[in-house]
């Protein structure tokens, strides 16, 4: 049985003061802030300390997918769903699409603690596979409490620490929490894209065969790769589409060059005004060049960048597989999953540009599209990988609009 299955959770509370000692000789993980503030229990997964933004994530399942989803680089997620670990995990759950994209998240924290795996994909337990990804993990702690402080206070930097023989530095890790660099003008994409263009042909997943081959003869859609989530690929490809992914930093030559019949802005981590600093020329050059364009979440934020918008950083993002998107257009209602800690400022959009989706949660633009070009993008991940399936209508609307191109340019 796992290490972590046989350990009880022994810490709730999270403290400095009073017992706090105590609690620090039996903790074997804690999660430490900038201002000295500790939270104990018990550590899980990979051993060691690590830093990154804290963030709450509402998604009650696929742990696996969200962990592994290169946009969390950087990041620490908290659960607010109390179990896991019952699935497992298992390799056809990875959302990495790349070797450099599997630098996704660096900690997880749960309220409960690790379970065995009880279910008929799981490959090894949860706790072995944090493990062996590398990812640090603190559980029983309370996460609610958690997760209000990120409501209340915007997501901090944090230190999160596993040591299976106990004696943490409290103070030690404060440090090293304050002076780790914000995520606001942090450039992560570079590191969880691919160095070389490359074809992906693997369709969406059906049970019980699992993942099978797309065909061959689609439009073809370049994917400008700033830590793309594989699902975005499977669900392109399971719409039609031949898909080619290039690293983020491929020139607007270089893509043109492909020939492609479409042009995806993935998604990815980071501050995308930080990404966009070499990424903009691109997208402004495969625009102007009239190439069909879709974005998704950070792709979404750097088209808008590359329009002369502006994106602003949210105090607590959005993380979830339960969000309530509108499409303005259709007054449609989508539950959508989303990632992400930036956005658009609608009021810096340009005039040409329509606002098709909004954030029922807060207002918030999740989309819009040109009315002389053809450029759309959307805030939140319609691949889902977790969560529910309202939005593959995108890939499908996308790739049935780049075949009727190419079928009325022959």
């Amino acid at each position: 049985m796992p290490e972590a299955a046989e350990n009880q959770p022994r810490v709730r509370s999270q403290s400095h003061e009073g017992d706090g000692a105590a609690r620090a000789a039996h903790a074997t993980g804690a999660i430490v802030f900038a201002d000295g503030t500790v939270v104990y229990g018990d550590g899980a997964g990979a051993t060691g300390v690590a830093t990154g933004e804290l963030c709450f994530n509402t998604a009650m399942t696929g742990h696996q997918e969200i962990l592994t989803d290169p946009s969390y680089a950087g990041q620490v997620v908290c659960f607010t769903f109390p179990h896991i670990g019952n699935v497992g995990a298992n390799a056809e759950d990875e959302e990495a699409s790349s070797e450099p994209a599997r630098r996704a998240a660096v900690g997880m924290v749960s309220r409960a603690t690790i379970t065995p795996p009880a279910n008929w994909r799981a490959e090894q337990s949860f706790a072995e596979w944090l493990a062996a990804r590398g990812i640090i993990a603190v559980t029983g702690v309370d996460t609610r409490a958690l997760t209000r402080r990120i409501r209340e206070k915007g997501m901090p930097i944090v230190a999160i620490a596993h040591s299976r023989d106990g004696g943490l530095d409290a103070d030690r890790l404060a440090e090293l929490a304050g002076a780790a660099p914000a995520m606001e003008g942090a450039e992560l994409a570079r590191a969880v894209s691919r160095a070389e263009a490359g074809d992906w042909a693997v369709d969406g997943w059906n049970w019980p065969e699992g993942y099978a081959e797309g065909r061959a003869d689609g439009p073809l859609v370049v994917v400008l790769d700033y830590g793309v989530k594989a699902n975005i690929l499977r669900r392109l490809v399971a719409a039609g589409a031949r898909v080619r992914v290039a690293p983020g930093s491929t020139s607007a030559a270089d893509v043109l060059a492909m020939k492609p019949d479409g042009v995806v802005v993935s998604n990815g981590p980071g501050d995308p005004a930080a990404t966009g600093e070499y990424a903009l020329e691109t997208i402004r050059g495969v625009i102007e060049a009239g190439v069909p364009t879709l974005g998704i979440c950070l792709g979404h934020q750097m088209i808008a960048l590359a329009l002369g918008a502006k994106t602003v950083k949210m105090a607590q993002g959005h993380h979830g597989a339960n969000h309530p998107v509108k499409n303005r257009e259709t007054g449609q209602v989508e539950i959508v999953s989303m990632n992400h800690g930036f956005a658009v400022d609608r009021d810096t959009l340009p005039a040409d540009a329509v606002e098709t989706h909004v954030s029922l949660f807060d207002g918030s633009n999740c989309g819009f599209r040109l009315t002389d070009r053809p450029v759309f993008s959307v805030q939140h991940h319609p691949e889902a990988s977790p969560g529910p399936q309202d939005s593959f209508g995108v890939f499908d609307r996308f790739v049935a609009d780049l075949a009727k191109r190419r079928a009325a340019a022959n």
